[in-house]
């Protein structure tokens, strides 16, 4: 059985720190035993930082036991997993790629950099696809990995091993980045929390800092996890010229009577499973008894939607990967060399439609959005998506029954990438529950442009309403 406080967020540990019921050296221990069992089972870490990780939490113990003069932090002793795609010094970073299986960082980025400052442990870096391409979370070097609560099925991509780490109880908090729903698809899959901030809002690295599509964001098990780490992550940069100030602090008012909040449950034109649907009906319920208004609206946003964040992001990434990988093909995983293949056939006349569609979509979602204070609607639209799946693995469930998807990536299993071509708009993906199958099912709440806290408001009042998440008895495993 995982011992329960492994499943506490960052608020109720630092309580038990500070009370001195419980220490971080004992916390960060008993999460890398955790993680090493999990691990077995799951394949989702990439490099454990158990001697680092123990040195720093014997310095947080100190700090919590008033020994010298630093005061705690803000997640002062709180057990961290870091995906694999960000640079922490000392550690490899392997973009899940044979190419760069021995490439180890001198530097830290500035996201990772800030949670560090905050007193954050790393304990082990995470799985993600080759350059995160996939929803799914597998590669030729570090294999396929798996969902806890059903691991015939993905934990979702590209910040599955991040997912599966928050899960299984193997770390409190995790890093995430979010290009095509990467933090939100494995969110939504692995059935905890996932935000994707505004463009800017978390400072980023050149040159992705410059996509607008590109977002680093938080993941964790609880909402008040997720503001607090963006607490600490936001705010002007002096290496990041699209980096934005920080909010105004979050209140906690959590009264949602005559919040106004719209929802749909095709965005534009998806199809969505039916445990999918039921769900989020229970969830939109749940808004209308803490006296939320709720309304269904008809968005009539054109799928070329759809068809435009593939041309965007084929175009800008399959071309800067070409020249990246150059000559070292033959160590490619089967879908990144696909991929490079169709980015070829992309031109610029084609991107530059992409962002005339978002223009046309923003002239359209933006007025209705105006009217309300949240809109909701699913994150992913398939719960039956296999964990190996990507090309040359195109099978995947709708409804138990089996389907295909296209060979170059198919975006109609997730309602996530439309918001990362409005991606001024803040986005949480919280669980609503499971499917049949039993992998979680989850819902977006999304706010009007930079209004970060009226997504953590609808969000985390939501959360206190679902007494499920994560009970003693609601847990994927027990090891």
């Amino acid at each position: 059985m995982v011992n329960d406080f492994l499943y506490w967020n960052s608020v109720e540990l630092i309580k038990a720190y500070k009370a001195k019921d419980i220490s971080p050296v004992e916390v960060i221990k008993a999460s890398i035993v955790n993680a090493h069992r999990s691990n077995e089972k799951f394949n989702f870490i990439t490099e454990f930082l158990e001697e680092s990780a123990i040195k720093n939490a014997k310095i947080s113990e100190e700090i919590y036991l008033g020994i010298g003069n630093a005061s705690p932090r803000t997640l002062e002793g709180i057990p961290l997993a870091v995906k694999d795609e960000f640079a922490l010094k000392g550690t490899y970073r392997t973009s899940g790629s044979k190419i760069y299986k021995n490439r180890k960082d001198d530097y830290t980025d500035v996201y990772v950099s800030r949670l560090l400052n905050g007193g954050s442990i790393p304990i082990f870096k995470t799985t993600t696809p080759e350059f995160c391409l996939l929803g799914t979370t597998w590669s030729d070097l570090h294999g396929i990995t798996k969902n806890p609560w059903n691991e015939k099925f993905t934990p979702g991509g590209s910040s599955g091993g991040s997912g599966v780490a928050l899960a299984t109880g193997s770390a409190t908090i995790a890093t995430g980045s979010d290009i095509g729903g990467s933090i939100r698809i494995p969110a939504s899959a692995c059935g905890i929390i996932g935000y994707k901030p505004p463009y800017g809002r978390n400072p980023e690295v050149p040159y992705m800092n410059l996509d607008y599509y590109s977002h680093s964001g938080p993941m964790a098990r609880s909402v008040e996890d997720v503001i607090l780490m963006q607490s600490l992550t936001s705010g002007i940069h002096n290496q990041d010229i699209a980096s934005l100030h920080k909010v105004i602090p979050f209140d906690y008012n959590l009264d949602l009577k005559g919040v106004k909040i719209a929802w749909s449950d095709n965005l534009c034109g998806f199809e969505i499973e039916d445990d999918v649907l039921q769900n989020l009906n229970n969830a939109i319920n749940i808004f209308t008894d803490l006296g939320a208004v709720v309304e269904k609206v008809n968005l009539g946003l054109s799928n070329k939607i759809l068809d435009a964040t593939e041309v965007y992001l084929n175009s800008l990434w399959g071309t800067s990967l070409r020249e990246e990988v150059k000559g070292k093909e033959e160590f490619l995983s089967s879908y990144t060399k696909k991929y490079l293949d169709h980015s070829k056939e992309r031109s610029l006349s084609d991107f530059i439609n992409c962002n005339i569609v978002a223009w046309d979509v923003f002239s359209k979602f933006g007025p209705i959005l105006e009217k309300y204070d949240i809109f909701l609607c699913p994150t992913n639209a398939v719960t039956g998506i296999p964990a190996n799946h990507g090309y040359p693995n195109l099978e995947f469930e709708f409804n138990g029954i089996k389907r295909e998807t296209k060979p170059d990536g198919d975006e109609t299993m997730w309602l996530t990438t439309p918001f990362n071509m409005m991606s001024r708009l803040p986005v949480m993906s919280v669980p609503t529950g499971f499917a049949s199958n039993n992998i979680p099912t989850g819902m977006q709440i999304v706010g009007n442009p930079y209004d970060d806290n009226s997504v953590f408001k609808a969000s985390l009042a939501y959360e206190k309403s679902i007494s499920w998440l994560f009970d003693r008895n609601n847990r994927p495993i027990k090891l």
